[in-house]
This record gives C-alpha cells, structure tokens and sequence, in this order.
C-alpha cells in the first residue's frame, strides 16, 4: 500500500446490514440459522459424494466442487457480517479487508466457471451419451475444475492488488456488511479510472463467456431432448438439467438485479438486501436445489442413513 493509506487511520469501518437496533437480534438469529444450515448442506452434500460409490461420476465431482465453493463463497462473509451484529466498533483493519475482498471475489468468479462447465457436462451427458466417459474423463474433470479455481482467484487477484495499492484518504466508512471492491474504490482518493476499466472488462468478459456456454450448451440439449421420442427419455433428460438451470437462473438473476440496477443513496438498502441473498441464501439453497430435485441424491443419502442406524443398532 501506498503511504497515504496509513495517514488517517488503520483500517475501515463496516457500517453492517442496518442500523436499527431492535432488528438486529432477530436479524443475527435469522443469519446464524442460514448459515449453520449452508455449512452443514454444503459439507454434507460434499461428503455424501465422497463416500458414496454411486456419485462418482463427473456430474457429482463437478456437484462436489459446487458444493464447497458455496461453503466457502459464504463463510468469506457470513462470520464476519455475524460480528458486526455484536460488535460496537464494526471495524476491521486493512488485511482482513483485503483478504475478504480476495476471497469473495475469487471464489464467486469461481462459481460463475463452474456453473459453465457443469453446463459442458450435461450437455455432453445428453448429446453424445456414447462418448461421454471419454470425453468428460476423469483427467478431463480435474483440468476443468483446476481451471475453474484458476481462473476465480487469478481474476480476483488483479482487481484486489489494483484496489489495495490505492491511497484512502476521504472516509473509512463502508456503507455495506463486506469489504466489496467498487466500494472501496469510491473511498479511494487515488485516480481509479484503470481500476474500473479493468473490472468492466473482466467482468463482462467472465458473465458474458459463461452465460454463452450455458445458452449454447442448452440450446443443443433443448434440441436433443426434443429429438427423443419417448416420453420417459425427454423427462430423465429434462430432470438431470432441471437442478442445474434452476441453480443458474437463481444464481445469475440476483447478480443481475445487483450490478444492473442504477445505484443510488435511495437503493443503498435493496442492494444490501440483494447481497445478503447471494452471499448467505445462495449457497444455503444451492444443496437443497440438487438434493430435492435429484433422486440419485436422495437415495444416497437414505442410503447412509441406514447404513449409520444399522451400524449403531449392531454395535449396542
């Protein structure tokens, strides 16, 4: 960091999700509940895959991945938006700034790759069944998902390095419950304009390359599926991708509705709100999504459960 940055003071301030102190008990409850169901869905779904032979296909690995980046996507801000609740100071200092900004950006980029690739799987799944081992091999899945986290924590790299070498000096105040960067860079009193520039270019070029993927993957799978002719066939076809579509549909409406809409001091609250439903509600409904809609998941999960009572039937 530049000089500048350690004239004034020594980290920001998170003004947190409201100010309203008869909300906040009842705010932090409702939270921690989110979140404690978030940790044990996503672990949960990761580990059953893990353990379960039946799931060891490479729509399960990439499911598993999923799964622990939504873990992570969350706990990068979820503790830490629980603290602010109890906390009267709600500061936090540079590096843990810095760090939270690193990590919710790299595992949301993340997230957006594995959505696409997830989207490849089904549509190689559905489209060449034949040649499905071969080309979505197991090889082939690790390079995909090495590819995913590359991609995720390189691009939040840049715009985290390019952000933190910036002078602060007009306020410490930040007007959220997370050290996100275009907040950070209306702190800054440093010229930004290469900061966003560069966002403008990898985030267009990050949602506009996966969507791409996602439509055309779909496209040939609306096609294939409607190219079957039993009746039976178009449903299995259609359930294997009803889970996914439904995760990016959610996932991809939120982050519209968040970084299209003009901002403004009046919107500032419906932003908040809007991010506390794809940092903390996202990836609480993503397991539930994939394990409601999916009978292979279901059954798995019966499956341990009887295995586990059995087990500690025998053992009394």
């Amino acid at each position: 960091m530049e000089e500048g940055n350690l004239t004034m003071w020594n980290g920001f301030i998170l003004s947190g999700l409201t100010d309203q102190v008869d909300l906040q008990a009842t705010l932090f409850l409702f939270l921690l509940l989110a979140y404690i169901v978030t940790v044990i869905g996503n672990l949960g779904m990761t580990m059953l895959i893990k353990i379960e032979p039946r799931l060891h296909t490479p729509m399960y690995f990439f499911l598993s991945n999923l799964s622990f980046v939504d873990f992570c996507y969350s706990s990068c801000v979820t503790p830490r938006m629980l603290v602010t609740f109890l906390s009267e100071t709600k500061a936090i200092s540079f590096t843990a700034c810095a760090s939270q900004a690193y990590f919710f950006g790299a595992f949301g980029t993340t997230e957006i790759f594995l959505l696409a690739v997830m989207a490849y799987d089904r549509y190689v799944a559905i489209c060449h069944p034949l040649l499905y081992t071969v080309i979505v091999s197991p090889r082939v899945c690790v390079f995909l998902t090495s590819v995913t986290y590359f991609g995720g924590f390189a691009n939040s790299l840049i715009h985290t390095y390019l952000t933190f070498r910036l002078s602060f000096c007009h306020s410490n105040v930040i007007s959220h419950f997370l050290c996100e960067i275009p907040l950070l860079l209306q702190l800054s009193c440093s010229d930004t304009s290469i900061n966003f520039l560069v966002m403008f270019i990898c985030v267009s070029f990050n949602i506009l390359s996966t969507l791409w993927t996602i439509l055309i993957s779909y496209i040939y799978i609306l096609a294939a599926i409607l190219r079957t002719h039993s009746r039976e066939g178009k449903w299995k076809a259609f359930s294997t991708c009803a889970s996914h579509l439904t995760a990016v549909f959610i996932f991809y409406g939120t982050l519209i509705i968040m970084y299209l809409q003009p901002h403004s001091n009046s919107s500032l609250n419906q932003n908040r709100l809007v991010s506390v439903f794809y940092t903390v509600f996202i990836p609480m409904l993503n397991p539930l999504i994939y394990s409601l809609r999916n009978k292979e998941v279901k059954s798995a999960f019966r499956k341990v459960i009887e295995t586990k009572m059995l087990s500690l039937f025998f053992a009394d």
